[in-house]
């Protein structure tokens, strides 16, 4: 069967895969639960907790030793910032996703916001400043010797 010239380019084509060349993934969380907010409060520790014994019970002892970093966490609203390596971004995903309880309380882990890297990570950040430090319009940074070991990230170069 012979082809005419435009149906030949037309079938020809490349396929390009780009592969994520971030060290880290940022996620924007917030911990919801069912009906009225419980009695107890949860702090930072609690929260972290929280979430290494989720990676715990989908993932074992090796879904445990997954370094998860929590960068911020506003606790009236149960929101938190997380950094995780990308190669245990879905581990953490499918642990947030099927974590049921905490303390007998129905809850839910709900994923606001992916990042790969930090370019925009100041407006997720600027998101979680109090209303008092946002209208002073102070942003949000880690401590020095965090942000010399933390910007050193190019995911988009």
């Amino acid at each position: 069967m012979i082809h005419s010239r435009e149906e030949q380019e037309v079938a020809a084509y490349e396929r390009h895969v780009s592969r994520n060349t971030c060290d880290y993934h940022y996620l924007k969380v917030g911990l919801e639960f069912e009906g009225t907010r419980p009695g107890f409060r949860l702090n930072a520790a609690h929260f972290k907790q929280l979430i290494v014994s989720a990676l715990k019970d989908l993932h074992g002892e090796i879904g445990a030793a997954l370094p998860v970093d929590l960068l911020r966490f506003e606790e009236e609203t149960l929101t938190a910032i997380l950094r995780v390596k990308s190669s245990g971004l879905v581990k953490l995903w499918s642990a947030l996703t099927l974590l049921g309880s905490y303390q007998n309380e129905k809850c839910a882990f709900r994923v606001t916001q992916m990042l790969p890297g930090l370019l925009n990570i100041s407006s997720v950040t600027c998101g979680l400043l109090s209303q008092q430090d946002h209208n002073a319009n102070v942003p949000y940074l880690p401590p020095l010797k965090k942000r010399m070991r933390l910007y050193k990230v190019d995911c988009y170069g």
